[in-house]
This record gives structure tokens, sequence and C-alpha cells, in this order.
């Protein structure tokens, strides 16, 4: 008999400073929600309140779990951290702006998606393995809370991951692929296939800034 999950939303963490400065922190610590960050995550939690969510995994990186905790404080639920939702190890990259990579190595944002191992000498993960360990996490919970809905605090790329996985997405779609912050993105399960419900789910006054 087949698994069944009701659905699974995957929320990227709120703005934080890092997103301000276009810099790449990747798992740095002391990276924290700015005011405006905190603002959409309260948006959000309002949004998951009429999804009966019954569970919240996120990120262990300090702007997810502000994040997690707004919504699981304003949805009385607690928040269960989980290493398989977290950024992208960024290697020798981090810290780096986005101007300053896009000068010195080019588009290195569409070589990432189309698995070039032109970094991995740098110690950068491969998109390959943020696929894998979002769907090890999926199976995970499809195991464990069948029939709920489930909501994963994480990042971009570990959503387009998962998208990707669904959609068969090249590498160029998901390079101009935003996925917003604070944003729902949302998975509906029916026999244990998944399908896409929404994406960049948000309040809709900043939809604009997408474009």
């Amino acid at each position: 008999m087949a698994i069944l999950l009701a659905s699974l939303i995957f929320l990227r963490h709120g703005q934080a400073q890092n997103n301000v400065e276009r810099r790449l922190v990747g798992r740095l610590p002391n990276v924290p929600l700015t005011a405006e960050g905190k603002a959409q995550a309260t948006y959000a939690a309002a949004c998951i309140a009429d999804m009966q969510v019954s569970r919240i995994y996120s990120s262990p990186i300090q702007r997810a779990m502000e994040t997690a905790q707004i919504v699981a404080k304003h949805n009385s639920l607690e928040v269960i951290p989980d290493d398989r939702l977290t950024e992208i190890d960024m290697g020798g990259l981090t810290g780096k702006t986005y101007n300053d990579l896009m000068e010195r190595y080019g588009n290195i944002f569409l070589h990432f998606y189309q698995g070039s191992d032109d970094f991995t000498n740098m110690g950068v993960e491969t998109f390959a393995s943020v696929r894998n360990r979002i769907l090890d996490i999926v199976s995970y919970i499809q195991q464990k809370h069948a029939g709920e809905n489930v909501l994963l605090v994480t990042h971009m790329d570990p959503i387009k991951a998962m998208l990707s996985t669904i959609l068969n997405m090249t590498p160029q779609n998901l390079y101009h692929l935003i996925i917003a912050n604070a944003s729902l993105n949302i998975f509906l399960n029916s026999e244990g296939i998944f399908s896409v419900g929404s994406i960049n789910v948000m309040e809709p006054s900043r939809l604009v800034k997408l474009w």
C-alpha cells in the first residue's frame, strides 16, 4: 500500500543581511534576519496557520532557524533542526559578493546547476549533493509523517533541488528561477507521487520585486 503524505511545504528563510549585501555566506554563523526578513516570516506564519501543519523541520543555519521559530511561535509548534536542510557549503567562495564572483569566474551560478566540477577543489558542495540530501529528508518524512502537512524551512537551492526533481528543469531554468525570501513552495503528494502545487507564495505586494 502506498504511503500517503498530504503535502510538503518548503519555506525559504526571510531576508537576511547577506541577501541585502548580495553576498554568499553559506554556513557562516551570525548572519541574522533583517527587520524586513522578520516581517516576511510573520506574514508566512499567518499563511501557514490555515494549512494544518503538524511539524516544522528547519535548517540549523541562523537565518532559517529564526524564520522557523517565528512560524512555530505563531502556530504553537516546535522546530526540529535537520542538517539535510542546511545551506550549501560554499567552501572557498564563502564571503564573496555576487558581483566579485561573476567578474572573476563568469556565471558561476549557471555552472553550479550544470554540475561543473570547477569549484569542487575549493570545497563547494555540488548541486547533486544538495538534491540527494533533500530527497533523503523527503523520503524520511514520507515514512514518519504520512498523511500530514509538514513544513521545511530551508534555503533557495534546496528548494530548487526539489523543484528540479519533479519538473526535470534544465540548468538554465534553474539559474533564472528566483525563490523569494519567505516564500511558500508547496508540493502535493498523491499515492507517493509529488506534484507542484504552488511556487513563491508570498505577500502580493512583493511579487513585483521578482522582476
